[in-house]
């Protein structure tokens, strides 16, 4: 027993030593501050991995759909399917190689979801619906449905962009040209490549598509 006024040595290193095996803060009681912090953390990464996958289906099942009724072609479906490690592989190589994949595309557009910024890849493929389009008077219209959509100031969909290209496409989509949304289109294109796409490279799930799935004992015997 320790004499009156004296600290309890044993207590005290075994505190000390309880913060330094786990890097955490101690607040009064012992207990660390940071246990249910992380616990959150892990649970909220789960429901957005599950909640990215959810969507990720979704947006194929919709776009695989859309297409059969178009074409009933069977070689326009083959990026609809999971794609193979290699394949997954090459949306490394270049942003434009993800973007012209359409699971590629699909899981993007999930991951930025998740990020809650899918703002910006729905503005990119607005633009290039726009620039396709040949009669006057829907390209005025879908000018302008863009401009509110994503331009003009609260819009639903908002896109962060300065106040002088806000400007200019104003007053461009006054007479409507296929080039009305190009600076913002390249604002966005490059906020995409540098930010958002370096992230999905590092995420869970893209990581999981690029694994190899190893060759059962069944198949290397056959």
């Amino acid at each position: 027993r320790a004499r009156p006024g004296w600290p309890e040595r044993p207590a005290m290193q075994s505190a000390l030593l309880l913060v330094v095996r786990h890097g955490g803060r101690m607040e009064r009681g012992g207990r660390r501050r940071s246990e249910p912090e992380e616990a959150d953390k892990g649970r909220m990464k789960r429901t957005i991995i599950k909640d990215w996958k959810t969507r990720l289906s979704y947006f194929l099942q919709n776009s695989s759909n859309s297409n059969k009724r178009k074409s009933k072609k069977a070689g326009k479906h083959r990026n609809y399917f999971r794609p193979s490690p290699e394949e997954a592989q090459l949306w490394s190589e270049a942003f434009d190689e993800l973007l012209a994949n359409k699971y590629g595309l699909a899981a993007f557009r999930a991951f930025l979801k998740s990020e809650f910024c899918e703002e910006n890849i729905e503005f990119w493929l607005a633009c290039e619906d726009f620039k396709k389009t040949k009669s006057p008077q829907k390209l005025t219209l879908k000018a302008k449905k863009i401009y509110n959509d994503f331009i003009e100031k609260e819009a639903p969909k908002e896109i962060n962009i300065d106040f002088q290209t806000k400007n200019l496409i104003a007053q461009n989509i006054q007479e409507a040209t296929h080039n009305c949304f190009s600076v913002a289109q390249k604002r966005v294109y490059s906020l995409m490549e540098n930010n958002s796409y370096p992230r999905f490279l590092e995420s869970e799930f893209y990581q999981e598509l690029c694994k190899k799935t190893p060759i059962s004992r069944a198949a290397q015997g056959t």
